[in-house]
């Protein structure tokens, strides 16, 4: 396996993996929602607001993560939110998509990134580092539907502290039903 942060000309296969790994897990019209979530993002996120991470088996992608840029008003830290993040059914439950996160968080910490945070699953998440964190200490964009599952870590190797005034997201992102 071979993981990579180039995806240009990439970005069709990169939709087709989050529309059919979506599609299998939550039904088609969750994976029509999020492909075209990936798509949205791939087209219209500015190249210093994104960074998209992936997993290659014999030269085809089988898991990717894309992070993108969020931004505290009173706060000079660099954040960016892992969301979201698929990985193909059949590659699935092998360690796959921990490796890439894991490649992916070092990849933005040598690139400055102070804070990573994600909006899922805390059982899978803490396995990589993130941890529950409140909307008092990150604040969100918008209403969270499952508070439990906003989760964050400091990439710095210090305590993480509360984020400093209102947060935003890139416009693909900034969607309800994200959230």
């Amino acid at each position: 396996m071979e993981f990579s942060t180039s995806y240009q000309s990439r970005e069709e296969e990169i939709i087709a993996l989050f529309t059919a790994t979506f599609t299998a897990s939550e039904g088609a019209a969750e994976g029509a929602l999020i492909g075209g979530l990936v798509r949205n993002i791939l087209t219209s996120a500015a190249h210093e607001d994104l960074h998209v991470f992936t997993t290659r088996d014999n030269g085809a992608i089988i898991a990717a993560a894309i992070f993108t840029r969020m931004r505290y008003s009173g706060d000079p830290r660099t954040v960016f939110i892992l969301s979201p993040m698929a990985v193909a059914p059949e590659h699935q439950r092998k360690g796959i998509g921990q490796a890439l996160i894991i490649d992916a968080l070092a990849v933005l910490h040598a690139g400055g990134v102070d804070v990573a945070v994600t909006y899922g699953d805390p059982a899978y998440y803490a396995k990589v580092g993130f941890q529950p964190v409140s909307i008092d200490t990150m604040p969100t964009p918008l209403p969270l539907t499952w508070p439990h599952g906003w989760l964050a870590q400091s990439l710095t190797g210090q305590p993480l502290k509360p984020m400093a005034g209102r947060s935003e997201c890139i416009e693909a992102l900034h969607d309800a039903r994200y959230w």
